[in-house]
């Protein structure tokens, strides 16, 4: 997974300057769309977009500090107007274009390499897991999409689950991880905007036909599933990394607002 996230980001390098990079990059990736945004979001903290906006800026910068015109520089990195290049270029790094030569500095954002190690540090690892056809089984409403924070809505359906659906629960739930894993999906906006609303459910994994009153099921194809494990302050440890995949998190007894995530993306491999 990380050398296909590698070759997107030499893909949208190579190709930095063209409209339609973002969707272009994306028929380079096994991972679907949504899912490759999704965990792109949950490495970096930023969007594709803002990621491809801030490499744009980054070399209208360095282009900039080498004497290109505002205007020209404007029109190579597809601003439409020279109002529009100057409010984005000040907003990512405070000066006017025109004001840059003159300050003597220059911001640099540079291209992105995966490795074991990103975001701020924290170890990132990946395992690959084949899984047979499974279902998620557990309650669910429909609540306001939110990127940051605690979604008082999910709160309020888990404080929602009975003493009989948690047995029920625990007794049907059979495949790994034995854990209570938290699956989003349908979406308004495709998890690309913070609005509208989605499907949370809170539930287990597990193969049994036959579930208790009151739960529902969201049946799931065998496939391969990549993992990515994570550890930091909750709940921003799994904020926005869930479309239709699915996360849990244990708190960490020995450290404050610390948890142990881990997000469960499927994914489709190529044929050779």
């Amino acid at each position: 997974m990380l050398k296909q996230l590698n070759e997107t980001m030499d893909y949208i390098e190579a190709h930095l300057l063209e409209e339609e990079v973002i969707e272009q990059s994306m028929r380079q990736s096994c991972v679907s769309e949504l899912h490759f945004k999704n965990l792109f979001f949950f490495l970096t903290g930023m969007t594709l977009k803002e990621y491809v906006r801030n490499r744009r800026l980054s070399e209208a910068n360095y282009d900039l500090m080498n004497g290109g015109k505002v205007t020209d520089v404007a029109l190579k990195y597809n601003y439409q107007s020279i109002d529009g290049f100057t409010r984005a270029f000040k907003n990512w790094c405070g000066f006017l274009p025109s004001e840059v030569r003159k300050q003597g500095e220059c911001k640099v954002f540079s291209k992105l390499h995966f490795a074991v190690t990103m975001k701020g540090g924290s170890s990132m690892e990946c395992r690959i897991v084949e899984k047979p056809a499974f279902y998620f089984v557990g309650v669910s409403k429909r609540v306001p999409m939110q990127y940051e924070g605690v979604n008082q809505e999910i709160v309020k359906l888990a404080q929602s689950i009975t003493p009989e659906q948690r047995t029920e629960l625990h007794r049907i739930q059979n495949m790994e991880p034995s854990e209570i894993v938290n699956v989003s999906h349908h979406s308004d906006t495709d998890f690309l905007r913070e609005e509208g609303y989605l499907t949370h459910m809170i539930g287990v994994l597990t193969t049994e036909e036959e579930v208790g009153e009151g739960l529902e099921k969201l049946p799931m194809k065998a496939g391969t599933w990549d993992v990515f494990p994570n550890e930091g302050p909750f709940p921003f440890t799994l904020q926005n990394t869930e479309s239709l995949s699915f996360s849990f998190t244990k708190m960490d007894s020995e450290k404050t607002d610390s948890a142990y995530s881990e997000i469960w993306i499927p994914v489709t491999r190529k044929k050779r």
